[in-house]
């Protein structure tokens, strides 16, 4: 693999250990912030999801920066957004604050979900390509290992250990802007969006340096012409393009109604309902950022072996069997193996949905499209994730716990009949490509 790709891919990918970082460092000081300022459950519901809010409005968003000024800028834009959010949220005196804070970070995190995925897509050659796009997967779950290590290390240094375990994230962001000033533009933007063919071919050498200058001219013919096929009216909501549109919408839906988010964000709570203590809690939520790394490793290197739709297989059967067992475990009190259950259902989720959703989102649309695409799949999955972790701590004290994860465990057949019925295979297949394959015409 050209090492350039390999740099450009890992620097691109960093955006998601902040996306992961910054989405689940809540979890250890959502309790010192509901008691510090006396929040009902309404409002604690609201200012946990305050970032989630603000990543749905990023992700709605994301496609027309993404297109408009290319993603190079654009992945520079969201370390400036999560540095200013972090920084903020850890100096917030009031609720208020606190939450057009959580959700300026938020906006960040919308936006890294469109473009870095779509970037190294565009980057990559198709036999690597779910593994260089699924390293986003990985840094946002390694971004998750270091928040639950990190509110470990921090929650026992005073009153205000909440505003280090938040306020620390501004140093990976600001590493994290400067590494995106050695990147170079996206070739398909260039090509497809910008019509600069010379950049756009001086960016095709760099990531094939042995090619002739003859291939290179026509690799950058098939990305023109793919970019403008079929579309005349240039629409995004078209007949032509439903069968994308419905992938991405349903991978990103059933990805967050299987519980995923409410576990990471609520993991201590979760723990501490089955008679923990909370620092037992505490550590048990480094066990999830353990397994969700390792097993992470394991779907990077499954991936582009098996195929994006095995692994959704893999995951939903996992899915169902891990969520079907805490149900029972709190429904007849055995609560000795949830940890061992929830455990298994983050291996599964890293597997299967945890390494697919990003890569499948940024293969399925056409080039011109694929921006618009992205966003739609990052809006559903985010929109879902707030409106999730909203509605959590009134779910799991209006009804039982386990009837809670029954209902994820019903979704997550529906999941698997969905995989088996409509969800195609795009492992290897150029990008190019991917649009015949999946009867865009």
């Amino acid at each position: 693999m050209n090492s350039r790709i390999f740099f450009w891919s890992v620097t691109s990918a960093l955006a998601g250990f902040l996306f992961g970082f910054d989405t689940v460092v809540i979890s250890g000081a959502e309790q010192k912030i509901q008691t510090l300022w006396g929040l009902s459950a309404g409002w604690h519901g609201i200012a946990m999801a305050s970032a989630l809010y603000g990543t749905v409005i990023g992700s709605l968003c994301g496609g027309w920066p993404t297109d408009r000024f290319g993603r190079r800028a654009t992945l520079l834009c969201i370390g400036m957004l999560y540095l200013v959010g972090a920084l903020w949220s850890a100096l917030a005196n009031d609720v208020y604050s606190f939450i057009v804070a959580r959700a300026l970070g938020g906006l960040g995190i919308g936006i890294s979900t469109v473009v870095a995925p779509l970037y190294i897509s565009e980057i990559a050659p198709p036999a690597h390509r779910g593994r260089l796009a699924g390293m986003f997967q990985f840094n946002i779950v390694f971004g998750i290992l270091v928040a639950f290590l990190s509110n470990a290390l921090l929650a026992g240094i005073g009153e205000n250990a909440w505003r280090w375990m938040l306020g620390v994230a501004a140093v990976p962001s600001l590493i994290y802007a400067v590494c995106c000033l050695a990147l170079p533009e996206s070739p398909r933007w260039l090509l497809g969006r910008k019509n600069d063919r010379a950049a756009g071919l001086a960016v095709l050498r760099l990531i094939e340096p042995a090619a002739t200058p003859a291939e290179l001219e026509a690799e950058a013919d098939r990305i023109a012409a793919a970019s403008n096929e079929g579309h005349a009216t240039d629409r995004f909501w078209t007949w032509r393009l439903r069968m994308p549109i419905m992938l991405a919408f349903l991978i990103a839906f059933f990805n967050q109604l299987s519980g995923i988010n409410a576990i990471l964000y609520f993991a201590p709570r979760i723990f501490e309902m089955t008679g923990l203590g909370a620092k037992a809690a505490l550590l048990q939520s480094v066990g999830i950022g353990v397994t969700n790394l390792i097993f992470t490793f394991v779907g990077l290197w499954l991936i582009d072996r098996l195929g994006r739709r095995t692994l959704l297989y893999i995951g939903s059967f996992g899915y169902i069997l891990s969520l079907g067992l805490v149900s029972w475990a709190f429904f007849y009190a055995h609560y000795a193996i949830v940890p061992v259950c929830i455990f298994a259902f983050i291996a599964a989720h890293a597997i299967g949905q945890g390494a697919v959703i990003w890569v499948f989102i940024s293969e399925i649309f056409p080039n011109r499209h694929r921006a618009e695409g992205q966003s739609l799949g990052s809006f559903t999955h985010w929109i879902f994730a707030a409106l999730l972790t909203t509605f959590f701590p009134k779910m799991v004290t209006a009804f039982p716990p386990g009837a809670v994860f029954a209902f994820f465990a019903f979704m997550m057949v529906l999941q698997l009949l969905w995989v088996k019925t409509l969800v195609p295979e795009t492992k290897g297949v150029p990008l190019e490509q991917m649009q015949k394959k999946l009867g865009i015409v």
